[in-house]
């Protein structure tokens, strides 16, 4: 064989291979062989064999997702909570009073440790000074500004390269299989929707998140809708079954996530009839991301996790079952 017709053969097999079943077959390359990987595979297997003892009838395959520390990082702090920060610090200019207020006073300060010290409290006005008195069109526009530009403190990423790599692997093959994927997350709605297509394959209409009030106005220019300073839905904790009951009208199948703020939704997953699965991403993994569960500040996880040992729920542990974490990583 000469050397332009093996070349011409090399890179057909190379086409052949990319695009074989043989490839296909492994649908989660960044997961590391293990009872959790097993589990998705066979809980995606059993419910979409026809005739099968667990099979789920295509409109019934509802997936839903915690966001913050399930899909992408949630350290050192929600992403969201940047957004507000930067976003007020962008307003100050126009709000000299801020100067003399708390919490705004300490955060224009170079205080944020003062700020967080304030608890809830504290934070409570920055949030809404962050995400209201603007059209949705306007805040919209604002977040995907945010998004495509601010980088995460420690790894100097965009905060949308720090999803993960493996749940990205599952939705996918979630969705090769019928499921309906969604986003169930404690995060405000109107953040989550302008990037998470993008980053999720996810459309807006399947993210389900907190909510403030939302007023429509007829402006010269045309009719508005108005984000108030006014929180309509915490959709965390109970919240989320509710969310989902309000939002989405089927009872989950699949659901994962990562904190004690989850564990409703799992639970409410679980009682539901037939085959189920509910899944907890444990952040075990200090050297590529961070190790936290029940002393955390952030993404607490211990009822849950008590509750998914006792029940055989699969606990995913990221410095074990994940070959990588991001998308970046080698």
């Amino acid at each position: 064989m000469n050397t332009l017709a093996r070349a011409v053969v090399v890179v057909g097999a190379g086409a052949w291979l990319a695009a074989s079943p043989a490839r296909a077959q492994d649908p989660l390359p960044s997961w590391n062989p293990g009872a959790a990987r097993d589990a998705i595979l066979k809980f995606v297997a059993d419910t979409t064999q026809s005739g099968a003892p667990g099979f789920v009838p295509p409109a019934e395959r509802i997936a839903v997702f915690d966001n913050d520390g399930c899909l992408w990082s949630e350290q050192p702090m929600y992403f969201q909570l940047a957004f507000a920060l930067d976003r007020v610090k962008a307003l100050a200019p126009s709000r000299p009073e801020w100067k003399d207020q708390e919490p705004f006073k300490s955060l224009l300060a170079g205080d944020l440790k003062g700020v967080l010290a304030q608890g809830e409290k504290g934070l409570a006005p920055i949030l809404m000074a962050a995400h209201s008195g603007v059209t949705t069109d306007e805040f919209e526009a604002t977040v995907t500004q945010w998004i495509t530009t601010a980088k995460h403190p420690k790894t100097g990423r965009l905060y949308t390269e720090m999803i993960y790599q493996p749940m990205l692997e599952v939705l996918a093959h979630l969705r090769a299989n019928g499921f309906k994927t969604f986003i169930v997350s404690g995060g405000g709605v109107e953040f989550m929707r302008p990037w998470a297509e993008k980053a999720y394959g996810i459309p807006p209409e399947q993210v389900v998140g907190s909510s403030g009030v939302v007023t429509f106005e007829m402006r010269p220019s045309g009719p508005v809708l108005i984000k108030e300073p006014k929180v309509e839905f915490v959709d965390d904790g109970p919240g989320k079954p509710v969310g989902i009951n309000r939002f989405i009208g089927r009872r989950p199948v699949l659901a994962f996530g990562n904190s004690d703020g989850d564990h409703q939704m799992l639970q409410w997953t679980a009682a539901g009839a037939g085959r189920r699965f509910m899944g907890l991403v444990h952040h075990t993994d200090a050297d590529r991301e961070w190790a936290y569960d029940r002393q955390s500040h952030i993404g607490k996880l211990d009822k849950a996790l008590d509750e998914a040992t006792a029940k055989g729920w699969t606990v995913v542990d990221m410095k074990k079952d994940w070959k990588r974490i991001h998308p970046f990583d080698k």
